[in-house]
């Protein structure tokens, strides 16, 4: 068992689950960056309290609110399980949010953290698209949360979420049901596109990229999640290497590939040094994300 919460309020209860949390040697990324984050977190949805619950020390905020020893000893008993198992929080909830829109996961699938999602929240993409642009398909959807926000995006367009997990489409079912989108998003079990030959307007592809040498060096957090969804191969390249091979087949004329890569800028330039491609600004900046034009696809 870890150490033992204090506190009487929610306000310190949080703060005092901050301290535990960090002092655990956990990692985030899974939906919170921090310590405090995740324990803010996890406290008010133990507590059965709205995540955006104001937390600042001004008068009516919901940190004065008292915390009775039932309660806290039932949000002990949370972040023990958080410690213990070094599951990412969103496994231990059910819930991770993306762009505010809440998503059901489990450890079937990967816990759903694209930076493609601000991009479909933002606009950024949509200067690519245009009265051509009628069927779009996120591959490698896991839970299927971008096949949902591309979705809400874009409420005239078809949406089909594929990927190689049986398990991880039952997941994203979830999802798309959950939202209400069954006539809208088409779930289809595929390796890579074969499976998909399209012709398809826009690809969303959030694939495995993780290159071996950091596989081997992954946190526990990571390593809860399944390996099918992280590993990419030797360069993290080889998902995408058959990727790039296969989509202008399986693309119209004027169609798109958005792309993510994560760490791995400098592995996948070295892989397609001739490919023109455009580098899209994203919160972690402009070396996550790439879209590739079908026409480069051809031409390199």
């Amino acid at each position: 068992m870890s150490a033992v919460l204090n506190g009487g309020t929610v306000g310190a209860v949080v703060q005092s689950a901050a301290a535990l949390l960090a002092s655990a040697g956990l990692a985030f990324g899974h939906g919170t960056a921090n310590a405090h984050d995740e324990a803010a977190w996890l406290v008010l949805w133990r507590l059965g309290l709205p995540l955006d619950s104001d937390l600042s020390d001004e008068p009516g905020s919901i940190s004065g609110q008292g915390v009775s020893p039932v309660q806290l000893r039932e949000v002990q008993a949370l972040l023990d399980e958080r410690i213990s198992t070094r599951k990412p929080a969103a496994y231990l909830t059910r819930e991770a949010w993306l762009q505010g829109v809440s998503f059901y996961v489990d450890e079937r699938a990967i816990v759903p953290r694209s930076f493609i999602a601000e991009l479909l929240a933002d606009g950024s993409v949509d200067e690519f698209l245009g009265e051509h642009t009628h069927r779009v398909l996120d591959l490698c959807t896991g839970n299927g949360s971008l096949a949902v926000l591309a979705a809400m995006a874009w409420p005239e367009i078809a949406v089909t979420g594929a990927d190689i997990s049986p398990d991880a489409l039952d997941v994203a079912r979830i999802n798309v049901e959950r939202h209400g989108l069954q006539d809208r998003i088409t779930l289809q079990l595929s390796d890579g596109l074969a499976a998909l030959p399209g012709p398809w307007d826009l690809i969303l592809c959030n694939p495995p990229y993780v290159n071996t040498t950091s596989m081997a060096q992954l946190p526990a957090e990571y390593r809860a999640e399944p390996e099918l969804a992280l590993a990419g191969g030797a360069d993290g390249m080889d998902f995408i290497r058959q990727l790039l091979k296969d989509a202008p087949s399986r693309m119209g004329e004027n169609a798109v590939l958005l792309l993510e890569i994560g760490n791995e800028r400098e592995h996948f330039e070295a892989a397609f040094p001739r490919l023109p491609v455009y580098w899209i600004d994203t919160s972690a900046g402009e070396d996550q994300v790439l879209l590739i034009t079908r026409e480069a696809l051809v031409q390199a």
